[in-house]
């Protein structure tokens, strides 16, 4: 049996990266709706079986971020039906498990928000660790328009208080301090709210006696705001790197960048320019994808079964150039 620590290593090492496919009911549901595939729990099942069992998924993807509900559903196999945990297992994939409950106002924060699901997370930890999770994510939500001292530490103390549990639980935990790309701010902004994001998450993780080497940080490029002025992917690669030396100690195992909400060939091209100048990081810095993995994957399926073949190589596709760029290599253009 792995330790926690070759658990986390494991989730970032070989230039493989992380599927996130965690998003809740309600979002899934509504996502469905949008490609006019009807909302159902089926559909949900069947559009998670599609990501996770596309063949050779397992050369580029180390681990799937799955929601309550998927893993508690089944996989069809030819042997009979399979738990999502034990199926991935069987792909050479980690399964893991969303365990925040979505963000409400902070009371105070002037239009800042909160993550909450810390109420009974002791509880759930140790019942998805019985179910098959080998690992867990928290997402903290920081919007540069309301970041404040307040915000950020409260966020932190949240994201730090959640690690701990997981680890006493037997789990590694996925950090995920998301500073959000939405927004007319320029790149030097970004890098600032980081910074201190950074700052305040690790000296909280340090307080609450986190096992640094047995958890993956999940942060965001550093990047300008989607509606600011445009940052180069070398621009990028910078700012991010300085922020990383800054606060992110060397016995972190790896880093796993989110997508932010850009599509999969600008995070790309953004995460290939930042593997190409930290050759000399500690740190394996790969991927851990949502929408930039599956949207096209979706759209492609249109809940047909006659398009799963298809759907699948969009997910494969997207997946390659995901890997790629942790290997340093930029996405070609797109051709006109």
């Amino acid at each position: 049996m792995r330790t926690l620590a070759e658990t986390a290593l494991a989730l970032v090492d070989s230039g493989r990266g992380i599927l996130a496919a965690d998003e809740s009911i309600a979002t899934m549901s509504q996502r469905l709706t949008a490609e006019g595939i009807a909302p159902t729990e089926d559909n949900r099942r069947r559009y998670r079986e599609l990501l996770l069992t596309p063949r050779d998924l397992s050369t580029m993807v180390s681990g799937i971020i799955l929601c309550d509900e998927t893993l508690r559903q089944h996989v069809a196999t030819v042997d009979g039906d399979v738990p999502f945990p034990h199926a991935a297992m069987r792909r050479g994939i980690l399964p893991g498990i969303k365990v925040d409950t979505g963000t409400t106002p902070l009371a105070f924060g002037y239009g800042a928000s909160v993550t909450e699901g810390l109420d009974g997370l002791r509880d759930r930890l140790a019942e998805y660790a019985e179910l098959g999770a080998a690992f867990a994510k928290w997402r903290a939500v920081i919007d540069v328009k309301t970041a404040t001292e307040h915000s950020i530490e409260v966020n932190a103390q949240a994201l730090a208080r959640y690690a701990g549990l997981c680890q006493e639980q037997g789990i590694v935990p996925i950090v995920e301090p998301e500073v959000l790309c939405a927004g007319t701010h320029d790149i030097v902004r970004c890098e600032e709210v980081t910074d201190r994001t950074l700052a305040a998450v690790f000296a909280q993780l340090r307080l609450q006696k986190v096992e640094l080497e047995a958890m993956v940080l999940k942060p965001n490029l550093v990047t300008s705001g989607t509606e600011g002025p445009e940052a180069s992917p070398s621009q990028v690669a910078e700012a991010t790197l300085r922020v990383l030396e800054r606060h992110v100690p060397s016995t972190v195992p790896g880093i796993a960048f989110l997508s932010g909400g850009h599509d999969n060939a600008t995070a790309c091209r953004f995460l290939a320019a930042l593997n190409g100048i930290a050759v000399d990081a500690p740190w394996r810095l790969t991927y851990s994808f949502g929408r930039a993995l599956v949207s096209d994957a979706l759209h492609a399926w249109d809940g047909e079964d006659a398009n799963l073949s298809a759907a699948q190589a969009t997910l494969l596709a997207n997946c390659a150039r995901a890997a790629a760029a942790v290997k340093g290599v930029e996405p070609a253009p797109a051709s006109t």
